[in-house]
C-alpha cells in the first residue's frame, strides 16, 4: 500500500491528474444535488443497472436519491458507500438489512483532503460518469475581502471519460482497506462512446432539475422576504400603537394642568379653591414627571437590555433591604408587611441590578393596591432548578378579564383606588422584560376583593447562564 497516497488521497486531484484533465467548475450544494438527481433520473428511466461508488454530504436528502434508485432497479444495481475510518460490523449489518439493492461499505483512509470532497461515480456498459466536488480551502483573509472575491462553496469536476474514471478507481483501490478492495474492478466496464440520445436526455433532465431547484430557492427567498416584511409591518403597528399610548398618557396631565390654570385666573376664586387648584397642578406635574421618567427607563431598557450582562445574585442580599425601605409606607397605611427569604437559597441569574428593580416594582404594587389593615408577604423558595419569589397581598385583586393586560405599557387596573393614576403603568412591563432577558418568568393569580399573588421564577446558579 502506498503510504504517501494514503495520507494525501484526493479523488478530486486524481480526476485532474490526466493528460487532458476536465476543467473544474464553480458550484454549490444545490447544483451538486441537481447533478446527482438528473443522473439518477436517467438511470431509472433507462433501467440501467449500474455500479456506484459514492461519498455524499450528510443529510437524508442525498441518500434518499440512492434509495430511490435502489427501489426502481432492485438487486441488479450495486452501491458502494465510501467512508473514512473503520466501519463497524453493526453499521454494515444495519445497512444490509434495510436496503433492497446490493450495498457495500468501502473503508478509505482518514485524511484532510477526503474530508473536503464528495463524489458520485457510476459505471455500466451503457453509461458511466464521475462527479466530484471539493470545498475550497479558506485562506486567512478578512471576511469582507473574501465575500468580495465570491469564493464558490464548491469546485466540481464532471466527466464521462472512462480512462479518467478508471484512474480515480485505481487510486482509491490502492489505499482502501484490504476487505474493501474487492469492490474495485480490475478493469472498468464502460462504453467506448455514450449514445447521443442518452446524452440529450441527461442534458434535458439536468435542465429540468436545475429549474426545480431554482424555483425552490426562489420560493424560499420570497417566503423569507414575506416573513421579514410581515415582521416589519408588525413592528410598525406596535410602534404606532405605542406612540399613540404615549401621546394619550402625556396629554391627560396636561389637560388637568390647563384646567387648573384657567380656574386660577378667576377673579372670584376663594383661598380654599385656589389651594385645591394649586394642589391639582402640583399633582399633575408630578404625574407627568413620573411618566417621562418611566418612558426614559423603558427606552433605555429596550436599547441596552440585550447587551446588559447577567450576574449571580443571592435574594437574601437584596430582598430584606428593599422590604425595610417600604416598612414605613406599610405602617402608615396600617399594612402588615413581612418576608421569608432563606439564606441557604442558591444564587440566581439576573440582569445586573435587575433583581432590586423587580422587587421594588412588585412590592410597590402590592402595598399600593392593598387597603388599610391588609397584609403583604414576600416569600422565596427553591423549586427544582429555579427559585420562586412570591409577592402575595390581601388587596383589591384583579378581574380575570384584566389579568392578561396588566403587563402592557401604561395599563393600570381600574380599581376605584384614589391613587391608581399616580403611577406610569410601566412597572410590570419593565419587570417582564427584565425576566425575559435572564430566562425567568412571572405568573399571576388573583381574585377581586381577595388579593393577588405574583410569582417570579428565576434560573439558579446550578444551571448555565442564559445566553448573553
Amino acid at each position: 500500500m502506498n503510504d504517501s497516497l494514503r495520507k494525501e488521497l484526493s479523488v478530486y486531484q486524481l480526476a485532474l491528474g490526466v493528460e487532458a484533465p476536465p476543467q473544474p467548475l464553480p458550484s454549490n450544494p444545490a447544483s451538486l444535488l441537481s447533478l446527482v438527481r438528473s443522473q439518477i433520473d436517467l438511470l431509472i428511466e433507462q433501467q440501467i443497472a449500474a455500479t456506484f461508488w459514492v461519498k455524499l454530504p450528510p443529510g437524508k436528502i442525498w441518500h434518499t436519491e440512492l434509495r430511490r434508485y435502489q427501489s426502481a432497479i432492485g438487486a441488479s444495481g450495486v452501491i458502494n458507500i465510501c467512508r473514512m475510518g473503520k466501519i463497524s460490523s453493526e453499521e454494515e449489518e444495519n445497512t444490509r438489512s434495510t436496503t433492497p439493492t446490493q450495498e457495500n461499505w468501502v473503508q478509505l483512509p482518514t485524511n484532510y483532503q477526503l474530508r473536503r470532497e464528495y463524489f458520485l461515480i457510476v459505471s455500466s456498459p451503457q453509461f458511466c460518469s464521475l462527479i466530484v466536488a471539493r470545498r475550497p480551502r479558506q485562506k486567512n483573509q478578512n471576511s469582507n475581502k473574501a465575500k468580495n472575491n465570491k469564493i464558490p462553496s464548491l469546485l466540481a469536476v464532471i466527466t464521462m471519460e472512462g480512462r479518467v474514471i478508471q484512474q480515480v478507481l485505481d487510486g482509491m483501490k490502492q489505499v482502501a482497506a484490504p476487505e474493501s478492495s474487492a469492490v474495485f474492478p480490475a478493469e472498468l466496464i464502460y462504453p467506448n462512446t455514450i449514445e447521443p440520445a442518452l446524452m440529450s436526455q441527461l442534458l434535458v433532465k439536468q435542465l429540468q432539475r436545475q429549474n426545480v431547484i431554482h424555483r425552490q430557492i426562489a420560493n424560499k427567498r420570497i417566503a423569507k422576504l414575506q416573513e421579514q416584511n410581515q415582521k416589519l409591518q408588525n413592528k410598525e403597528q406596535l410602534k404606532d400603537a405605542y406612540l399613540s399610548s404615549v401621546c394619550q398618557e402625556l396629554r391627560t396631565p396636561l389637560t388637568h394642568m390647563k384646567t387648573a390654570l384657567s380656574l386660577l385666573n378667576s377673579p372670584t376664586l376663594k383661598p380654599p379653591q385656589r389651594q385645591r387648584y394649586l394642589q391639582m397642578l402640583n399633582t399633575q406635574c408630578d404625574r407627568q414627571s413620573t411618566l417621562i421618567t418611566g418612558l426614559l427607563d423603558i427606552v433605555n431598557l429596550e436599547h441596552n437590555l440585550e447587551e446588559t450582562s447577567l450576574e449571580l445574585v443571592r435574594l437574601s442580599d437584596i430582598v430584606p433591604g428593599v422590604v425595610s425601605t417600604y416598612q414605613p409606607v406599610a405602617q402608615e397605611k396600617g399594612i402588615m408587611l413581612a418576608y421569608t427569604v432563606p439564606t441557604e437559597l442558591p444564587s440566581v441569574w439576573c440582569v445586573t441590578g435587575g433583581i432590586k428593580q423587580i422587587v421594588i416594582n412588585l412590592l410597590h404594587n402590592s402595598i399600593k393596591f392593598t387597603p388599610k389593615g391588609g397584609q403583604v408577604w414576600v416569600k422565596a423558595r427553591l423549586y427544582g432548578d429555579y427559585v420562586q419569589l412570591e409577592f402575595r397581598d390581601t388587596g383589591i385583586g384583579i378581574a380575570e378579564s384584566e389579568i392578561f393586560k396588566i403587563f402592557d405599557c401604561f395599563y393600570r387596573v381600574r380599581s376605584g383606588v384614589t391613587e391608581e393614576l399616580s403611577g406610569a403603568g410601566l412597572g410590570l412591563t419593565i419587570v417582564k422584560r427584565l425576566l425575559w432577558r435572564c430566562s425567568g418568568s412571572i405568573s399571576v393569580r388573583s381574585k377581586l376583593d381577595e388579593g393577588s399573588t405574583f410569582t417570579v421564577q428565576l434560573v439558579t446558579a446550578r444551571n448555565k447562564a442564559p445566553l448573553q
